[in-house]
């Protein structure tokens, strides 16, 4: 039996999907709409001008997009773990105001990013590391004070019809097609189970408030993202007057 993915090995699984990733998440009609959709919620002033902001777990570059489709103007700096899929969002054409840099989402300090930023988009990301907790703690530190947190994440925990979407569609679209492309299914059927055992939209709400953040609300995503995406929002607190 081939042994399942932890977590610590998600990012060398990104590297060896990579190839095939872009291929896979543009069979998904929501996906890109769905990033676009989150990126929104930031609320981004005039085009992103003279704002700075922090694309965490940017993968290929979706995110990034995303980012520039609401604002173009803005400087972004791109961060992933994988290689793997750094070296394909670098091959792909980008403004002068994106940067990519390679770290894990835990380690950003020691690979010289810092802050302040204006906002921080988070796809697909909180649910992949060991402990959120202290992350999303270093995040909201980055963060101007009263400045947005996007957090675009699956979350299915706590409904019996969002668990049962998820598991057909992971079955029968994400595992098959993943297996298809890149021989490998272990990436997909982790990000099957991932889901499953990750925060339910309560949860994680309750997570961002636990760790900080003010402002919390979330709305799952419609469309063809069938509600096990969200969309997720909080600030970093402004300071106390007094």
């Amino acid at each position: 039996m081939t042994p399942r993915l932890s977590t610590g090995q998600v990012p060398g699984a990104f590297d060896t999907a990579a190839a095939g990733y872009d291929l896979l998440v543009g069979l998904n009609p929501g996906y890109h709409e769905g990033l676009r959709r989150s990126a929104r919620a930031l609320r981004l002033p005039g085009g992103g001008a003279g704002l700075r902001v922090l694309d965490l777990g940017c993968g290929t570059g979706a995110s990034t997009a995303a980012l520039l489709s609401v604002a173009p103007e803005a400087e972004i700096v791109a961060v992933d773990a994988s290689a793997g899929m750094l070296d394909r969002a670098r091959a792909k054409s980008w403004p002068a105001g994106v940067r990519f840099v390679r770290s894990r989402a835990e380690d950003l300090a020691e690979a010289g990013v810092s802050g302040p930023f204006d906002a921080v988009f988070a796809a697909y990301l909180v649910r992949n590391l060991p402990d959120p907790d202290p992350t999303l703690r270093v995040v909201r530190e980055l963060l101007r004070p009263g400045a947005p947190l996007v957090v675009h994440e699956y979350a299915v925990r706590g409904s019996l019809l969002r668990t049962a979407i998820w598991t057909a569609l992971c079955w029968g679209v994400v595992i098959p097609g993943g297996l298809l492309v890149t021989r490998d299914h272990r990436l997909y059927t982790y990000l099957w189970r991932s889901a499953l055992r990750f925060d339910s939209p309560g949860e994680l709400r309750d997570r961002l408030r636990r760790n900080g953040f003010t402002g919390v609300r979330s709305t799952p995503l419609p469309g063809s993202q069938l509600g096990v995406a969200h969309t997720f929002l909080g600030r970093a607190p402004l300071p106390e007057r007094g």
